[in-house]
């Protein structure tokens, strides 16, 4: 760029465009109009206002410039202006941090030749004015009363001279004419003389105290300025000694020593989708309000095994028994046998597999008025609010837990494992894989209706079916059974648990799940983890997975212990990290798995392990020598449109999909689920509270008759206490909704649920419901005169 001529730059030193710039939490991101000028960024609200209001100016000279992801940037001053700034495209974005960067090192150039001249003034971004001329104006308006003085003072200094030069010629004929009788003339002479040096002398005292006092005061913001400058200057330096320590950290972390392998050390990896991401640390870092988690030293590192542990050699010399090498081979001997197995339900099946739905109604944008909801529940428990549907997605809980099974194909993976061990890998790989689908989606599943039921028959298709049915209403919880041709069997029953925290929601999935192979008779158990949705009041919802999850084989002893690591802003760790190490019976460790729970996950197969150092806490951490990392899961990518059709997976859009013969239990049957999905919100909120209502008379006159059968009058209770109970009907305390939070207050549900009974597991010691037969059965005779009417 050529040197700028303020206060009109020529257009080599001009750069324009339109940005998105940050605001607040309310309007979020707004257009602006920027413009690049003179070592200035300003920005106005349109093109229009370039000629009469600056919104903003900051001096690019003490600016950092730091890039957060694909399209977003930051621009600081060191703490008094930040602007973040986000581009339309990544190309875009390289243009204006290419701009600024020339345009950085310009100013700081010309900063630096003006220092060392000391006739520029400190750099000063006005807090308004007419743009990049501001600044400059100042500075000459400045100079030219100086540079006034200094005229002045030579003015007075030629008069001076002058006059003085007078007076001494006229003091000089006064001592020559001492005898003569001029003397008087003289002597007026000598005295106008002598007058006009005492008026010029004091006009010059005045021009220098002026001059004085100008230079002092401007002398007072130079020096203000140049220790502004020299503390910024010690700012950036211990900026760049830490990024220093980051890149040496970062190199070592290449080399092996991280708890990820490398191709997890990517900081690309953390830019997926959207908190903020934040999650993710994009656009939505700024909006969203994030909780910096406390950041855990990691239990264990990994490093590269020797290479001799890579050759395949008959010799024990080693010190691993030949099984090891063997299992390490049979991992890929199980993947080639999946990978081309003969036997598939799909090359033996003759029937056409049923073409099913890839799109659904795009998701309607209505204005939701919150105040609306919020204004006749003043005073009122905040759980207790019956949601519109405004706030779900067209899927019932049910079937968001059949969506578990979208990649099954692990647990077919497992069942074919020689090895328990590698076995528990696999099965560890799925339980992570069940949270992928989670990422995006924060809108609310419909509670199910107590009896409501969901089939998900994909045994033409994928080799299994899967049962859900809503078995409790206070507290609400769902039982699961699916199974599978390929030897394996999954049951679940989980209840949730919430807390509102005023920012943030968690969700404490309750209960157990359970897989079962039926060739190795294996039986592991684990439970859910938290998950937290973030910004339930104001800014973009995001949604966290955090928690440890221990998978343990309860015939073999095995275990594997996988920790969810909480987001955390200002953590150098990839964002939704998930680490893992199975062990045998023994605590000794055999694989490590690692990944993040919305992307993939990876295994490695340790040969050694050793005591490391202590970790920031104190804490020694366990060194592993592992072979090469293998891919074991990677998440499916979404269909496009997803982000119209609320985020659904492939699976997720067929599972509302209409289908003759399932129950009339089935939530496909629901009507306000339906209404929601072909974007009829409005008939859907209105259909909802009518089966709310009808849910609730059927309950009050299953507690009535539990009042008829109670033998004893301790056990009796009367009407009025049933119409008086928290179960009344009254205000907001109303709907499905408000069985999100447990009311332990409320009376027990008496109902049995048609397809599962409840039952004492002796493996793992717990209770839950398991699938008792008889749906299927049902389904093929069509014959569902037992099943309730719900809907």
């Amino acid at each position: 760029m050529s040197e700028p001529k303020p206060p009109t730059p020529t257009p080599g030193d001009t750069y324009k465009g339109w940005l998105f710039k940050w605001t607040n939490y309310i309007k979020g991101y707004q257009r602006r109009w920027f413009v690049l000028s003179n070592g200035l960024l300003s920005y106005y609200r349109s093109q229009a206002e370039m000629g009469h209001t600056c919104r903003g100016t900051i001096n690019l000279a003490t600016a950092n410039i730091a890039v957060e992801d694909s399209c977003n940037f930051v621009i600081s001053n060191g703490g008094a202006q930040t602007y973040h700034l986000k581009a339309s495209s990544e190309v875009e974005r390289q243009r204006w941090i290419t701009a600024l960067e020339l345009a950085k090192a310009k100013a700081v150039h010309m900063q630096a030749e003006s220092d060392d001249s000391g006739d520029e003034c400190p750099a000063a971004p006005p807090s308004s004015g007419q743009g990049g001329g501001c600044r400059n104006l100042e500075i000459q308006s400045t100079l030219r009363t100086l540079g006034s003085k200094v005229e002045d003072l030579n003015t007075c200094n030629d008069l001076i001279v002058k006059h003085g030069s007078a007076l001494q010629r006229s003091l000089s004929e006064l001592e020559a004419l001492r005898v003569s009788g001029d003397v008087g003339d003289k002597m007026k002479q000598v005295t106008e003389r002598a007058t006009l040096f005492r008026i010029t002398s004091n006009a010059m005292i005045n021009a220098c105290r002026d001059f004085l006092s100008l230079a002092q005061s401007h002398s007072k913001r130079w020096q203000k300025a140049l220790h502004s400058e020299r503390d910024q200057r010690i700012r950036l330096e211990e900026t760049l000694e830490q990024l220093a320590k980051q890149h040496n950290h970062l190199e070592r972390a290449f080399r092996g020593a991280t708890v990820l392998p490398s191709s997890f050390s990517n900081p690309a990896l953390g830019n997926k989708g959207g908190v903020p991401g934040k999650g993710d640390a994009s656009d939505e870092d700024d909006d969203n309000e994030f909780f910096d988690a406390m950041e855990d030293p990691a239990e264990f590192i990994t490093v590269p095994a020797d290479p001799k542990y890579h050759r395949r050699s008959g010799s024990n010399a080693s010190g691993f028994s030949c099984e090891t090498g063997m299992d390490d081979q049979s991992v890929n001997f199980d993947e080639l046998s999946l990978a081309s197995n003969p036997e598939s339900p799909q090359t033996l099946e003759l029937e056409p597999v049923r073409q099913r739905r890839t799109r659904i109604p795009d998701k309607p944008n209505y204005y939701l008025n919150l105040w609306s909801i919020m204004k006749n529940c003043i005073g009122k428990e905040l759980s207790k609010i019956p949601m519109p549907v405004n706030f779900n997605e067209p899927l019932s809980m049910l079937q968001r837990l059949s969506e578990d099974l979208e990649y099954y194909e692990l647990l077919d993976k497992a069942a074919k494992c020689q090895s328990s061990l590698e076995q528990m890998c696999y099965v560890a790989a799925f339980t992570v894989s069940s949270y992928s689908t989670t990422v995006h989606r924060t809108g609310k599943p419909f509670n199910p209706l107590l009896g409501e039921t969901f089939e998900l028959d994909r045994l033409k298709d994928c080799g299994y079916r899967s049962l859900c049915e809503q078995v409790s209403h206070h507290p609400p919880a769902a039982a699961h059974h699916a199974l599978s041709e390929k030897g394996w069997t999954l049951r679940q029953e989980i209840t949730l648990a919430s807390k509102f925290r005023g920012k943030y929601l968690s969700i404490m999935p309750l209960g157990s799940i359970q897989c079962l192979f039926d060739k190795s008779e294996n039986h592991y158990s684990w439970k859910k983890v938290t998950t937290t949705v973030h910004n339930i009041i104001v800014g973009k919802l995001w949604i966290d997975q955090s928690g440890e999850i221990d998978v343990v084989n309860h015939k073999t002893g095995d275990r594997c212990h996988l920790k969810f690591a909480p987001y955390s802003y200002f953590s150098r760790d990839v964002p939704r990290k998930v680490t893992g190490v199975v062990t045998d019976k023994d605590g000794k460790a055999h694989y490590v798995l690692s990944g993040t729970w919305d992307e993939k996950m990876e295994f490695s197969r340790i040969m050694q392990s050793s005591k490391g150092e202590n970790g920031t806490e104190g804490k020694q951490r366990t060194v592993y020598q592992t072979l090469k990392a293998k891919e074991i899961w990677k998440k499916n990518p979404l269909p496009e449109g997803a982000e119209n059709m609320y985020f659904f997976s492939s699976l997720a859009l067929t599972l509302n999909e209409s289908e003759e013969g399932v129950a009339p239990t089935d939530s496909r049957r629901r009507p306000d689920q339906r209404m929601m999905e072909d974007g009829r919100w409005d008939e859907a909120n209105a259909e909802k509270q009518k089966l709310e209502e009808k849910q609730r008379i059927v309950r009050r006159e299953r507690e009535r008759e539990a009042v008829k059968a109670a033998s004893t009058p301790e056990e009796a209770v009367t009407e009025d206490s049933i119409n008086d109970s928290p179960l009344k009907t009254d205000g907001v305390e109303t709907g499905t909704e408000a069985s999100e939070v447990s009311d332990e207050s409320a009376h027990p549900d008496n109902y049995q649920a048609m397809w599962f009974d409840k039952f004492d597991d002796p493996a793992s010691g717990e209770t839950l419901h398991v699938y008792k037969g008889g749906y299927w059965e049902a389904k093929e005779q069509g014959s569902w005169d037992m099943c309730p009417e719900i809907f």
